[in-house]
Parts: C-alpha cells; sequence; structure tokens
C-alpha cells in the first residue's frame, strides 16, 4: 500500500471537490459569524445554522462589491464556490456574492431573466445605435425629486446652452414604476422625437433598483429608435436597462457628459482644425510654387517652340508619307481599272462582229442551236456595219456532214 504525503491528500481531496459541478456554483443561506476584513481587503466569516457552520472567504475583488456593511448574526444569502485550502486541510466556500436575507431570491430572478433576454439577442453589441455627435434636444425620463435631474441639466447647461432638456417624470421605484418608464420611452419614440434619451436614478439597493430589471423597461429601451442612455445609480451598481442600452452611464452627470459636446472643446477643435488646413495649404501652395519656379527654370519653358520643332518634323514626315501612299493607292487603282477596261473590251460582243461573225436574231431573241429556227422563218442578221434580214430555206446539220445555209438575200 502506496503512502501519501498531507499535501498530496489535501491535493487530490480538492481536485475531488473541484470537479464537482453542483459545488461550483451554489447559494447557501445562513447566519453571519465572526466576519473579519483585513487590511488586504479580504474578508473572512463563518455561515451557520442551528446544527452546523462553514468556513468562508469573500476575495478583495469580490467584497469591493458588496452593497451592505455585513454585520454578525445577520440573515445572508451567499453565492460561489466549495473547495479545500490545502495548507489547513480545511474545505471553505469561496464566495462570489453576498446579500442580506430575501436578495437572494431577487438575484436569481434576475439571472435567470437576464439569461433569457440574453438568449433572444437583447444585449448583443449588434444592435447598439450610435450617438449623434452633436444633439439639439435631450429626453429625460426620471423623477422629479433627487439629484438626477438637476446633475443633467446644470452638466448639459455647461456644455451647450442650445440643447434643449425634455422631461418626462415618472416613478423610479416601487408599484408601477417599471411600466411608468417603459411607457415615458414608448411616448418619446411615438410622440415627441428627441436626439437621446437618457433613463436614470440615483444609487439604491437591489429592491430599489428593480424598476429597471424589469422586462417592459428593457424591451422598452430595445425596441426605441432613439439612442438611450442609461444612468442608473452609482458606478457599481448594474440593472439589466445598463445592458441592453445603447451606452451605459455611472451617474446622471456622466450621462449628460456622453451626450452632450463640450460646446467649448468643439470650438477649440475646429478653431485648431482650421488652423492646421490653413497652414498645410500654405505649406502645399509654396511646395507647388517651388515646383513650378524649377519647372519654369528648364530649357524647354525657355523656348517653348523647341517643343514643337520635333512634332513639326514628325507632321512633315507623316504628311509625305500620306501624299506617297495616296498616289500609290490611286496609281494601283487606275492600273485596276484599265485591266478591267481591257477585259470589258474583250468581250464587247460589237468587236467580234468586226472579226467577220454576225449574230443572228429571231423575233427579236439571238439564236445559239440549229433547232431553234425552221424553214420559212425570218431572221436578222447583225454585222458589225449593219444589219441583213434573211429566210430560211433548209436547215443542213448533223455529224460528219457537210453543212450548207442558202438565203435569200
Amino acid at each position: 500500500m502506496a503512502i501519501h504525503s498531507v499535501s498530496e491528500v489535501n491535493r487530490f481531496i480538492k481536485g475531488l471537490l473541484d470537479a464537482e459541478g453542483s459545488l461550483q456554483r451554489i447559494m447557501i443561506r445562513g447566519e453571519l459569524s465572526n466576519f473579519k476584513t483585513y487590511r488586504s481587503g479580504h474578508c473572512y466569516f463563518t455561515l451557520k445554522d442551528a446544527s452546523a457552520a462553514l468556513k468562508c472567504v469573500m476575495f478583495r475583488s469580490r467584497a469591493q462589491y458588496l452593497r451592505f456593511l455585513p454585520q454578525d448574526g445577520q440573515q445572508v444569502v451567499a453565492s460561489g464556490s466549495i473547495s479545500v485550502y490545502e495548507r489547513d486541510g480545511v474545505y471553505q466556500l469561496y464566495v462570489d456574492s453576498l446579500a442580506q436575507e430575501g436578495q437572494g431570491a431577487l438575484s436569481e430572478a434576475l439571472r435567470q431573466l437576464k439569461a433569457r433576454l440574453a438568449a433572444e439577442g437583447l444585449f448583443d453589441v449588434s444592435h447598439k445605435q450610435a450617438l449623434p455627435p452633436f444633439p439639439k434636444r435631450i429626453g429625460v425620463i426620471t423623477s422629479l425629486s433627487g439629484a438626477v435631474l438637476r446633475d443633467i441639466y446644470h452638466v448639459g447647461k455647461r456644455r451647450d446652452p442650445s440643447v434643449q432638456l425634455a422631461l418626462l417624470p415618472v416613478q423610479v421605484q416601487g408599484q408601477g414604476a417599471a411600466e411608468e418608464i417603459a411607457a415615458a420611452i414608448r411616448y418619446f419614440n411615438a410622440k415627441y422625437p428627441v436626439d437621446v434619451l437618457i433613463v436614470g436614478r440615483g444609487g439604491g439597493s437591489l429592491e430599489d433598483l428593480w424598476a429597471f430589471n424589469e422586462e417592459c423597461v428593457v424591451r422598452a429601451i430595445f425596441a426605441s429608435r432613439i439612442p438611450v442612455i442609461s444612468a442608473v445609480g452609482h458606478e457599481t451598481d448594474f440593472t439589466l436597462a445598463d445592458e441592453v442600452s445603447d451606452l451605459r452611464a455611472a451617474t446622471p452627470s456622466q450621462a449628460a457628459e456622453l451626450a452632450i459636446p463640450d460646446a467649448a472643446e468643439v470650438l477649440q477643435r475646429v478653431r485648431s482644425l482650421r488652423a492646421r488646413l490653413l497652414q498645410a495649404a500654405r505649406h502645399d501652395i509654396s511646395l507647388r510654387r517651388e515646383q513650378l519656379r524649377h519647372l519654369m527654370q528648364r530649357p524647354l519653358w525657355q523656348a517653348p517652340e523647341r517643343l514643337l520643332e520635333a512634332r513639326v518634323q514628325q507632321l512633315d514626315a507623316l504628311s509625305e508619307r500620306l501624299k506617297r501612299a495616296v498616289a500609290a493607292r490611286a496609281e494601283e487603282k487606275h492600273q485596276a481599272l484599265a485591266s478591267a477596261i481591257d477585259q470589258l473590251a474583250l468581250l464587247d460582243p460589237v468587236r467580234v462582229l468586226h472579226r467577220g461573225y454576225a449574230v443572228v436574231e429571231k423575233e427579236g431573241r439571238p439564236l445559239s442551236r440549229v433547232r431553234e429556227a425552221a424553214p420559212g422563218d425570218t431572221l436578222l442578221l447583225r454585222l458589225a456595219d449593219g444589219q441583213i434580214q434573211a429566210g430560211v430555206e433548209k436547215i443542213l446539220g448533223g455529224a460528219g456532214h457537210a453543212k450548207e445555209e442558202r438565203t435569200n438575200l
């Protein structure tokens, strides 16, 4: 039987616990005991009930997002994973989040709703709209009470006094708050178009911010044709409205800064760009003037007629070539025409008649065969210098026999 070290055993047990999926995402309800926060920011405590206790650790990276001050005796719900601390050989809960009793159910409901809406694509980056660079009118959906409206107003007027702010007051927490917020978003889209919408409120607990996690608000923001900036709570508070909005601001003041460009900065940038443009134009003009000066100093520009001399010579040469080509072509066509005339002359029947031949016609048609005439026919003989009318007495013909023709002239 093999002998193992303590480290090997603890590492083996840790591996078993880490491989157990049901222990990696677990929520545990219990009473806080021996809660301590060290200078490092890490928190150590125990969760207990009537019959058992469980050691817990919450590292600083997670503890900094706590929304309440944990105290011994509080009923809480912790979520995290079970593993072994190898040095001491004890298992403990590594806590990712800690909520007071009652918030655990809300957190689970929020997690399920977020997963369902994410599966539908409501949080996809591809659906995000860009903010207009120079908005003229900003819609604000928030409560009349509180500092949110005041912060947005002061920041907006400081950055650009010409921008109009249109407020539609709503409840931001409690019964019916979510429906009012969703209806306000739809109202701006249907009845009072603006360039940007800011939907916000101050910070608070999970219950205080719950209206901004309601499905009707998330879907209203997603369906908005107007870009929406979510300004809910403070930097550490996240809601589903933040997830679906086109842009998330940590505070209402930051929302106003994101929506409204600083007029003074824009003016300064325009001036800077104008100065750079003028400088670039002057530089370009100076460079081109220098290039022109160098070109004007070239011999070609001193005597531009030289540029034409070579072209004139080329034109003269081409003209001569054209004349020769035209003359040669004309001579070629003349000779072809003379040859054609000679050939036609050879075929001229009048010239044939001059050689002692005659054209015999009957009733205006030339005869080419003996059988086309008959005794008693009147024929017309065309000679070179006139015509003779004759009558046919007898047809002579046949192979091997002499032919004799008597005609009455």
